[in-house]
């Protein structure tokens, strides 16, 4: 695949992005991708190893390595390179339903493992998966795909966000009636609200879904399922319920002064930012959320890194991002070899422009919040905070993050965010519909399996598996839909 000695004769480039300072000045998405000839010699340094790593999606050392979608990577890429554009469009799409949102939000566990890591720099799979679903896009090879004959089967899956949308897309291609309920306004769960703009501009999504109406999904928002629609409804009218609900419990910081005005969890904070955009179709942002205050993020995940670039883009005077562990190694440490996912520094787009604004990076590590305090309106303004170290627990024999005594210290902080994680599904859903829940409150069901402990009633994404990537929720839809596909009809060629 690709060119025998490619990756030796050219070297890893990727997309130019805009310089941090210009990029803050709007929410759009801010990378250039390669033009086609360079693009196709990122094609040409995939090596043709003998064990493909990049596309295996197996657990190694407790984590993911590959690509959960068990893409075809080495045939993309090497399709890439010799310029057959449309048929790497095809061969793409047999395992994945959305390469134009994970090619700009995943991480790419397929690079992470690439062989070129060994003694370089991975092939650029992530940026030729998007330069190929680009290219059907404007050469028209993306268009609805109806099924021909409809079985007559009805499905609910409520929950609109990846793994609702893949299950929904496979299942109403198979020919079945398929409606997707979503509580908010619009659709794309957490594509839609919990993912920022300039990482993934809400017009990719919506032309997603105008070709999944096209293909005859029906959305349904501004629908609460156990609040607005029963679960005995929707059980008596469809032949099948899909749970893809999200893990939308937010972990809290349970410290005094909780419950002064300006604390918000993240993806409150983050959904209220992209719904006024979208309100407003671009024209207005909510500058007054931030803009000249001390913000404080709790967490240094994914979802913190979003809050910092957001809080940056609406004016904050400083941004601070707490993160409890201690601050990782620039390599790999010994113990933690090829191809298990790399446990390296990396410091993303947010925190470049923090940066880049404030001088210094945002992140300090091994530290937690031990008060929040108010001011005489009861709002936040300042923040208790404590270094942490690593301390084994003399019981359970497990390392835990413990104060260090003598090493508080009073930061000022007018607005918080907290972006802690997940603890999983949220009650009132398993309660309305009776499912069995994990110790986690992951919705149960048996090992690699999608069907809950009541009959009819199945689950994907993050409300199965807990809190994890886009592309873990994708991979979660597809096999919930052979699932629902094989106790429908006895068999299944999803």
């Amino acid at each position: 695949m690709g060119k025998p000695t490619g990756f030796l004769e050219y070297n890893r480039e990727t997309a130019k992005v805009l310089p941090p300072k210009v990029r803050i000045a709007n929410f759009k998405e801010f990378r250039t991708p390669l033009n086609k000839e360079k693009q196709k010699l990122q094609g040409a340094r995939c090596m043709a190893c003998g064990v493909p790593f990049c596309q295996a999606g197996m657990m190694i050392g407790g984590m993911a390595s590959g690509c959960p979608l068990h893409n075809l990577v080495p045939e993309t890429n090497d399709l890439v390179f010799t310029g057959n554009w449309k048929q790497a469009y095809l061969r793409l799409s047999k395992t994945h339903s959305f390469p134009e949102f994970t090619s700009r939000v995943c991480p790419a566990l397929c690079e992470a493992v690439c062989t070129c890591n060994l003694n370089g720099e991975p092939v650029s799979t992530k940026e030729n998966e998007r330069a190929i679903i680009e290219t059907a896009y404007a050469e028209g090879w993306v268009v609805p795909q109806p099924p021909k004959v409809r079985t007559g089967k009805t499905i609910a899956v409520v929950g609109s966000g990846p793994s609702g949308l893949a299950a929904a897309q496979q299942l109403n291609r198979r020919g079945h009636n398929v409606t997707v309920f979503e509580r908010s306004d619009r659709i794309g769960g957490l594509l839609r609200y919990g993912i920022p703009n300039m990482k993934l501009e809400k017009s990719v999504i919506d032309r997603r879904l105008k070709l999944m109406e096209a293909e005859g999904v029906k959305f349904v928002t501004n629908t609460n399922v156990g609040v607005d629609i029963t679960a005995e409804e929707l059980l008596k009218k469809f032949d099948r319920v899909i749970l893809c609900c999200g893990a939308s419990n937010p972990r809290d910081i349970k410290v005094p002064g909780r419950d002064a005005k300006g604390i918000y969890f993240a993806v409150d904070f983050l959904k209220k930012v992209t719904k006024t955009l979208l309100d407003s179709d671009f024209t207005k942002a909510p500058y007054e959320e931030a803009k000249g205050k001390h913000v404080l993020v709790i967490g240094g995940g994914d979802t913190g890194n979003d809050c910092v670039g957001t809080s940056i883009r609406l004016g904050a005077k400083s941004v601070t991002q707490l993160e409890m562990m201690p601050m990782p190694p620039v390599e790999r440490a010994a113990s933690n070899p090829w191809p298990e996912w790399p446990k390296v520094l990396k410091t993303d787009y947010g925190q470049e422009e923090a940066i880049a604004v404030f001088g210094h990076d945002p992140r300090v590590y091994q530290t937690t919040v031990t008060e929040f305090i108010k001011d005489k309106n009861g709002n936040v303004c300042q923040a208790k905070i404590v270094k942490l170290k690593g301390e084994k627990d003399p019981k359970s024999g497990r390392m835990m993050m413990v104060p260090v005594e003598g090493t508080e210290e009073v930061i000022p902080a007018d607005l918080v965010l907290i972006a802690a994680g997940f603890l999983g599904s949220q009650k009132y859903v398993t309660d309305a519909f009776k499912v069995a829940t994990t110790a986690r409150t992951n919705v149960e069901t048996k090992p690699e399996a999608y069907e809950t402990s009541v009959p009819r009633v199945f689950t994907a994404g993050d409300m199965h598996r807990g809190q994890s990537l886009v592309v873990w929720a994708i991979r979660e839809g597809r096999e919930a839909a052979k699932a629902v596909d094989e106790s429908l009809m006895g068999y299944s060629y999803l």
